[in-house]
């Protein structure tokens, strides 16, 4: 008995791997051709802030007041926390 190899299955799976290796070409050019200096810019939900937001907001466009950021994110907070509150009431 002898075994007869399917070219086929072969065939396919080549096909596949040309494919995912060309989706992953595609991934790695979008990412070096996207040359955007984003810079993150956290502020925590009781206005806790990182060593480094002062440099990182220098590279966000328009006028920031860390104190108001802070205060931005302490009453977002509040008023889930609020919300949440009063949906359990």
């Amino acid at each position: 008995m002898t075994f007869r190899h399917n070219n086929n299955d072969d065939k396919k799976k080549k096909e596949n791997k040309k494919k995912k290796n060309n989706k992953n070409k595609n991934k790695n050019n979008n990412n070096k051709n996207n040359n955007n200096n984003n810079k993150p810019v956290i502020i925590g939900a009781t206005g806790l802030v990182t060593r480094s937001l002062r440099k990182n907001l220098e590279a966000v466009p328009g006028k920031h007041s860390i104190d108001s950021l802070q205060k931005t994110a302490i009453l977002g907070t509040s008023h889930i926390i609020r919300k949440v509150l009063q949906c359990e009431a």
